[in-house]
C-alpha cells in the first residue's frame, strides 16, 4: 500500500484524495497520512513576515525521507525550488485554472476605500498598482475560513486562487477571474506537485500521472523564481503556457507597495523550459528587479 503524505486542510485533503483516486484507477492501493506543517501552526502572522522557505512542506518531506510516506501531494506554489537531494518532483498532473479570483464584488464595482483581503504580497502589490484607492488587509486561514470572514463583513472582497475555489466546489462564489496580464499568478499556481524519493514504488506509481505541457510550464515558472532567489517576502509572479511545443512565459517583480512593477515576457521551445525561466529571471534582474530585491532584504 502506498502512503500519501498531506496537510490536513480541506483543500490539501481534496488534492490528496484526487491523487489517491487516480492511483486507484491505475491499480494502486493508497492511504493518506495527515502531517501538520509549520505553516499550519502559524495562523496569526502574515506569511511574508514568517519568511521561512518550506513552511508547508518541511515536515512532509521529512516523512518521505524517513520512509513514513511514499509520496506527497502539495500545491505546487508551496514547494521550494530547491528540494532535498534524495527527493524529486516526480509528477505534475494537468493544471487547474492558474489565475486569481475575486470573491465578493468585481474590482470595478468596489468603491474607493473598500477593504480587500489577501494573504499574498504578490496579489496586494499588483492590486495596489491597479486600485491604489482600496484598503488592502491581511487575511489568513483555509479557503472556507476566508469565505466566512468575507460573509461576516470583515472585507468587501477577497482574492483567492481560482483553482482552490473550483476544486472545493465554490466556483459559483467567484465574482471575477483576473487574467495574467492584469494579475500575474504565483509560480505553479493551480498545479499539483507529487513529490517522491528519487526511486522506488512511489516514483514508479505516479509517472503515468505526469502532464508534459503542465510540467514544462511550471518548470519555466520555477526557473524564474530560481534565478531571482525570491521567497514569499517579495512580490514575484510567473505564468507560462505551452501550446504545440511552444512556451510563452510572463514574469513579474513588484515592490511590496506596488509603486514599481517590472514585467518581462519571452517565448521559446517547451523542451528548454527551465533555461527559458532562468533567462527571463535574469532579464527581470537587469531591468530593475535586483534593486527591488536588495531593498526588501536590506529592510
Amino acid at each position: 500500500m502506498l502512503v500519501i503524505a498531506s496537510r490536513g486542510s480541506q483543500l490539501a485533503l481534496w488534492q490528496s484524495r484526487w491523487v489517491s483516486a487516480q492511483l486507484a484507477a491505475l491499480g494502486y492501493e493508497c492511504r493518506i497520512e495527515i502531517i501538520k506543517t509549520t505553516g499550519d501552526k502559524i495562523t496569526d502572522v502574515p506569511l511574508a513576515k514568517v519568511g521561512a522557505k518550506g513552511l508547508f512542506t518541511k515536515e512532509i518531506e521529512e516523512a518521505l525521507l524517513d520512509g513514513r510516506a511514499d509520496l506527497a501531494v502539495h500545491s505546487l506554489k508551496d514547494l521550494p525550488t530547491e528540494l532535498p537531494e534524495e527527493l524529486v518532483l516526480a509528477a505534475v498532473p494537468e493544471r487547474e485554472d492558474p489565475r486569481d479570483a475575486v470573491v465578493g464584488k468585481r474590482l470595478a464595482d468596489l468603491p474607493a476605500g473598500a477593504r480587500v483581503g489577501t494573504s499574498s504580497l504578490r496579489r496586494s502589490a499588483q492590486l495596489r498598482k491597479l486600485r491604489p484607492d482600496l484598503v488592502i488587509e491581511s487575511v489568513r486561514g483555509n479557503v472556507d475560513t476566508r469565505l466566512r470572514k468575507l460573509d461576516e463583513g470583515q472585507y468587501d472582497a477577497i482574492l483567492l486562487a481560482a483553482a482552490g475555489l473550483k476544486r472545493l466546489g465554490w466556483g459559483d462564489r467567484i465574482a471575477e477571474i483576473l487574467d495574467a496580464d492584469t494579475m500575474c499568478s504565483a509560480v505553479g499556481q493551480g498545479a499539483l506537485a507529487i513529490e517522491t524519493r528519487a526511486s522506488g514504488a512511489g516514483f514508479d506509481a505516479v509517472q503515468a500521472m505526469d502532464h508534459a505541457d503542465t510540467h514544462a510550464a511550471v518548470k519555466a515558472e520555477r526557473g524564474v523564481l530560481g534565478a531571482l532567489g525570491g521567497g514569499c517576502q517579495v512580490p514575484i509572479g510567473a505564468y507560462a503556457t505551452v501550446e504545440g511545443g511552444k512556451l510563452r512565459l510572463l514574469g513579474l517583480v513588484a515592490s511590496p507597495e506596488g509603486d514599481e512593477v517590472i514585467r518581462c515576457e519571452l517565448e521559446g521551445v517547451a523542451s528548454e523550459a527551465e533555461s527559458l525561466g532562468r533567462a527571463l529571471g535574469n532579464e527581470l534582474l537587469a531591468r530593475g528587479a535586483r534593486r527591488i530585491l536588495d531593498a526588501v532584504y536590506a529592510g
